[in-house]
């Protein structure tokens, strides 16, 4: 067998697959043809072609057919100076697509020669950070800045609002806000992973914080500690895209349903109580979304819904439930998926089982009936207290 060096091993290359240089690659883009940039995340932070699809070089033969199923369709492959782009090429040409080229001189000559470019929306940091993100077609450097510029409401930081936390700010949404006025507890830490052992004592929302800047510094956490009334929810929820549920509390869960839908802001419910929970989003913005008071037309009093103090909690499962309302919050925020908009998700830890509810929209809802008038926020804490 003969052994071919670096420089032959490209020319015989050459001899198979098409090259093309850049300004016939930027034609037959508009033609219709593909334009694959192969080169590494932090390459393509500093800029890349105008309208091209980012894949690095690694991942192209396991992420090509989530791009472009069709073998038939023209592709052209870029990189950095024009070699990868012939390896990659190759390796298309091996899998079955039949309309392979080069771009000879890569990005560099694309660049010199004055052709469009799209300046990367990521720096270097954030190209290795949300790496494993960023390579999800769903995802990529587009949603990546759609979770940037994102604001978050995370009503408590405790039980559910601590995985939640943990998991939207280390995927990269812009801004978290914080709201809770109570302090940690020793008995909060076999739940509440956000918080520590040294830290109980402090305000929930500070200890939050900490945890979360050491995660992502990237990531704007504002804090908030008061605790949610009448006469401040709507100034702490307006200005945000969505809201996150993580109260124990029914007045509180009253209150944020009736600002989410004054203000349109999607709200992704979650509760837990001992061994099971449940999930869903109301959304406002959908005519066919129930809202919160579908589900719970009217508050319940203390004894038929005690919080975890009361009834307790294994501790792992405001885990799942939380981590279930951050991907909820994720898709939404990237306008993928389906939501859980319609459906309540019931989790049983100790049998293992997920179950699905309808929920449709209720046309008598209290909340978001056609016959409700809007008359203001109310406190409900004594309507609770009344109706046991």
């Amino acid at each position: 067998m003969t052994s071919l060096n670096r420089d032959s091993w490209l020319e015989s290359l050459r001899a198979s697959i098409p090259e093309i240089s850049p300004a016939d690659a930027l034609i037959r883009q508009a033609q219709g043809s593909l334009l694959i940039d192969v080169r590494e995340d932090g390459e393509r932070a500093g800029g890349t072609p105008a309208g091209a699809v980012g894949l690095s070089r690694g991942f192209l033969e396991l992420r090509i057919e989530q791009i472009e199923a069709d073998r038939g369709r023209p592709i052209v492959v870029m990189c950095g100076s024009g070699q990868r782009s012939l390896l990659a090429s190759e390796a298309l040409q091996r899998m079955g697509y039949r309309q392979v080229m080069s771009m000879s001189g890569g990005f560099q000559r694309w660049k010199a020669e004055g052709l469009p470019v799209t300046q990367g929306a990521l720096d270097a940091d954030a190209a290795e950070r949300y790496a494993r993100q960023l390579v999800l077609p769903q995802v990529g450097e587009a949603g990546q800045a759609k979770l940037a510029e994102a604001r978050v409401a995370m009503l408590g930081a405790g039980g559910l609002g601590a995985p939640a936390a943990l998991y939207l700010a280390a995927a990269g949404v812009g801004q978290i806000t914080l709201i809770d006025d109570d302090r940690v507890e020793r008995s909060n830490l076999h739940r509440q992973v956000i918080h520590a052992d040294a830290r109980v004592g402090m305000p929930k929302t500070e200890s939050a914080r900490i945890t979360l800047a050491g995660l992502n510094p990237r990531v704007r956490v504002e804090v908030r500690d008061e605790r949610l009334q009448a006469s401040n929810v709507e100034r702490l929820l307006a200005d945000h895209d969505l809201i996150i549920d993580g109260a124990d509390n029914f007045p509180a869960r009253y209150l944020v349903a009736a600002a989410s839908r004054q203000l349109r802001l999607p709200m992704v419910y979650g509760a837990v109580e001992r061994f099971t929970g449940q999930v869903s989003v109301f959304d406002p913005r959908r005519v066919d979304s129930p809202c919160y008071r579908c589900l719970f037309p009217e508050p319940p009093s203390a004894a038929e819904a005690p919080n975890c103090s009361e009834a307790g909690v294994l501790g792992v499962l405001p885990g799942i439930v939380g981590l279930l309302q951050a991907t909820e919050a994720l898709k939404l925020m990237l306008g993928i998926g389906e939501p859980l908009v319609g459906r309540l998700l019931h989790f049983d830890a100790l049998a293992m089982r997920f179950r699905e509810t309808r929920l449709p929209r209720d046309p008598g809802c209290p909340g978001c009936g056609s016959h409700v008038t809007f008359h203001g926020y109310a406190d409900i804490a004594q309507l609770c207290a009344a109706a046991g």
